[in-house]
Parts: C-alpha cells; structure tokens; sequence
C-alpha cells in the first residue's frame, strides 16, 4: 500500500507532545513524550522473526507497519494529537527493504542478524577493494550490513531485483508509508556500507563498482530534520493529525545515544539489546584498520560515533530462557544466579549465537558452554550466559575506547540493563562506573527527541538533551570483583582463538 502526500505541515496551537516510534527486531515500541521527557503513554507489539534456513533471518516489513498503527492508535487516544510537535523515528539498521513500482514489499526484509552473504562479502572486497571501501565507509564488507545483503538478492534472486524500484532500511520504510515519500538519514545510511561517511551521502564511487543504480537509493538528511509529514490516509490509519511533522530520526544505536544524553565527545553508553552495542561519541571519523568496529554519522549533524557490536547480546538471554527455563521469571533466575561465585563454577558461554561482529568479524562462529560438568543447574547455565555477554561486551568497550575518544561518562540502556543484578556485573567487567539509563526512554526517546527539533520544540540536539535526559543510579566497580573476572575473561578470550579453525570447519559439514 503506497499513501500519496495530502497534507501540508500543520500549524500548532500548541507543541505539547513529541512522539518516538522504534523499530525493533522482536517489537515496535511507540511513545508519547511531554517536551521535558514524561512519559505520557508508550505501547509495544511484537512480531516474528523468520529464519528459513541456518544464518538467515528475515521479517515481513508490513508486520512492521501493522505494529507502527496498533502502538499509535493506542497513545494517541490519550493526547490531542494536533498537540505533537513531531514524530522521529528509530530503526534497526542495516535491514534491506525492497518495493516494487508500486511500492508493494517484493520480497521479506533480510534483516541485520542475518548471516548469510559471506561469499557477498568476499565480492564486494574484490570488486571495490578492502582498502577503498575502509576509507570511503569506515567498515570491511560485513554479512550484517545491507550492501551484502543486496549483492546476494543480485545474484540469488535476479528476478526479484529486476523488479526493485526503491531500497529503504526498516524505520524508512515506515516513514515512507506514514507520508509517501523516501528519505533516509547519515546514521542509518551508514550501516549500507554504500556511504561515504565524509561527504554523508552515497557513493557514486562504490555503487558503480557494485551494480547498485544510485535512483533505487533514498534521499540522505539530517536526523533531526523535518523531512515529511503525515498524509490523509496515514493518520486516519494511526490517529496521528494529518501534517503532523516527520523527522528523518535514526539507526537504533544513535536514536540511544540522543536518548541517554550521549551527543558529546568523551560520552558513550553500553545498550543490552537484541543485539550488544558499545557507543562513543566522537567529533571526526577515527577508524580501526581492522574493521573490528564501526565508525557511522550520528544523530549530531556532521559527528560521528564509533560503536562495537555482539549479535547476540539479549537474544542469548532470551534464547537460554525460552528453551532451559521458560517458566522462571528473569528476576528469579537474576536471584539463583546471585547466589553463585564469579564464574559460574569454571563455566564459560560464548554468545555465538547469530556469528560475531567485534572484535571477530566471524559469521562462523557459533554459541558455546565450556567446561559444563555435571555440578551445572539452570542457574550456573543462565550466569555464566550474562557474564559471556559481558565479556563480549568488554572487547567491545577496550576497541572503542582505544580506537576513537577517551571516555570519561559510561551510561547503560536496553532491556537487559533493568537488571541490577546484570548492570553491576558489566561494571565490574569493565572496572568503570555505570549510570543506569535504563529506565529512560532510549532509543524511543532519542527519536521523540529528533521528533521535537524537527518540529521547533527544540533549537537543537545537544539543547534538547540538556533539557530532557536525566541519568538514574549508579554501578560502582569491586575492585575485587573486577580482578576476579578478569581471569574469566583471559581464558574467554583464548577460547575464540582456539576454536575458530572448527567453527570454519563446522559451517561446511
């Protein structure tokens, strides 16, 4: 279904409200916002994720939009809607959407977990050079980022490409059906690996080198510019006013940052989602020849950010959960888990689950225990999951920290960071201080945010979060705990090494 562009931006009485909508890959969480940060009403709906094949996972991007209208329906019944000053966007990145000359959805969304275009990848570094594509996008050809993900849909499905008239990332894609039109933002675009990250805008030069018609390409703005507004026939579908402002918003991880205050240098955040994220805020694009992590646009207009990524940061949590203990509640299985030493009794995880990003680059790579004994329960299984995660996230945190800005301000977001239990485990990991953001708004606000200055209610980003973002407790560091896990975290990292060779071996069996 493709809206036509009806309305005209509307005139407010009187800014009120801003609005976030977050695509996530399990939910859509939508919320509205009083302009100093209130919560005034949020809704989530899920969908399914699809994996036909081992490494694939792929989403039906109308489920998406059916989550967008469900969440929206239902907060804009407790406000005014001609109250909002505008409506930003968050998004997981990386997600191939592809519509047709009707903007029919052609074929499922290849979304950012999934692992499947190794071979792509290879391609791309011969056809592009490694070289030219690290200077010109900051990152090696990854199979989570989405230029790989059309190179396999060009080689795989010729007949599906050769109906593509418009490529959008997941949160474009529902601002396209909100208001008809196709943008996209620096932050999100970053993750095509199709952006010279420099110039914040496409490639001609990586394009060509990949067969990819620059035309199919949306628009590249700003985060928080106004980019579209709401069409007549969106906002009888969602009970949003007709005109209401549009930002362009943002990829997921920079929608948190804005969300959690992280929009100056030496600011940076660990978010606990599906996926694990380190953030740091950084003025100019500082890269790591290794292409361990990533440097992207962010929400600031012309800065940067430089983030690490686990794949399988919440998901390894949920995954333990759904399949090893699916009728205790997380704060349950958080007590038992309390209750035993660091280091689980000599049990290691590797939160291998989807592949790894930082710091292996390995879509290979698969889930681990190590050294399970016949003393393990359910507990010693669900700890030592959370501190594989932490370690995980700790190579993330060393690279970035290295790589782009001394951090001197650590924040902690995400579904997993509302555990007390698991905040204090990573600060002890990392031997930093945590301030709990978890109970903030996000990404959900950071794009409410982008909302509020596209519509005038803001003069600024940076504005914006000093007069919004308001930090929650504390984590601080045992130093004891600190060096106790610091051995687990030795023998963690030599386990990838050791087994990398099988994991190669394993994929081909």
């Amino acid at each position: 279904m493709a809206f036509a562009v009806h309305a005209k931006p509307m005139v407010l009485k009187m800014a009120s409200y801003i609005i976030g909508i977050d695509i996530g890959t399990s939910a859509t969480k939508t919320a509205v916002y009083r302009l100093d940060g209130t919560v005034v009403a949020e809704k989530s709906h899920e969908y399914p994720l699809y994996q036909p094949h081992n490494g694939w996972a792929e989403q039906n991007p109308l489920d998406w939009w059916e989550a967008v209208c469900i969440t929206l329906r239902d907060v804009t019944k407790k406000i005014d809607p001609k109250e909002v000053a505008g409506v930003g966007f968050s998004g997981q990145m990386h997600g191939l959407v592809m519509l047709d000359e009707n903007n029919t959805v052609i074929r499922p969304a290849i979304i950012w977990c999934d692992s499947r275009t190794g071979e792509e990848c290879d391609e791309i570094h011969a056809l592009v050079g490694r070289d030219n594509l690290m200077e010109i996008t900051a990152s090696p050809a990854l199979t989570g980022f989405t230029a790989s993900k059309i190179r396999w849909v060009q080689k795989h499905e010729p007949e599906q490409y050769a109906r593509c008239r418009h490529i959008l990332l997941p949160k474009d894609y529902i601002r396209f059906m909100l208001s008809g039109e196709y943008h996209t933002d620096a932050s999100d675009a970053s993750g095509m690996q199709l952006l010279d990250i420099r110039t914040r805008n496409w490639s001609p030069f990586v394009c060509d080198r990949l067969g990819i018609d620059m035309s199919l390409l949306a628009e590249v703005r700003e985060s928080p510019q106004a980019v579209s507004v709401v069409s007549r026939e969106a906002a009888a579908l969602t009970g949003l006013a007709e005109g209401t402002i549009l930002a362009a918003g943002a990829g997921d991880n920079a929608a948190a940052a804005v969300g959690t205050g992280v929009v100056s240098e030496g600011k940076a955040f660990t978010t606990i989602g599906t996926s694990g994220v380190v953030f740091a805020h950084i003025k100019t694009p500082a890269v790591d020849p290794m292409g361990r992590i990533h440097t992207f646009c962010c929400a600031v207009p012309g800065e940067y950010h430089t983030m690490g990524v686990t794949q399988a940061a919440g998901l390894s949590l949920q995954w333990f959960k759904n399949n090893f203990a699916k009728d205790d509640a997380y704060q349950e299985l958080d007590r038992m888990a309390e209750s035993l030493p660091i280091g689980a009794e000599r049990l290691l995880y590797l939160p291998y689950l989807m592949g790894e990003r930082t710091p292996h680059l390995d879509p290979d790579c698969r889930g681990v225990f190590f050294g399970l004994s016949a003393i393990h329960t359910t507990a010693h299984l669900y700890r030592a999951v959370l501190e594989g995660v932490s370690y995980s996230l700790c190579d993330a945190y060393e690279l970035v920290a290295k790589t782009g800005t001394l951090i001197t301000d650590m924040a902690i977001c995400g579904g997993g960071a509302k555990s007390p239990f698991w905040r204090q485990m990573i600060a002890d990991v990392y031997g930093i201080p945590l301030t709990d953001m978890s109970r903030g708004g996000g990404a959900s606000l950071g794009a409410a945010i982008l909302g509020g200055v596209a519509g005038g209610a803001y003069r600024d980003v940076p504005s914006a979060c000093a007069a919004v973002i308001k930090g929650g407790a504390v984590s601080t560091p045992d130093a004891s705990h600190h060096f106790a896990y610091a051995a687990y975290l030795t023998q963690y990292r030599s386990l990838y090494s050791t087994l990398a060779p099988q994991f190669k071996t394993l994929s081909v069996l």
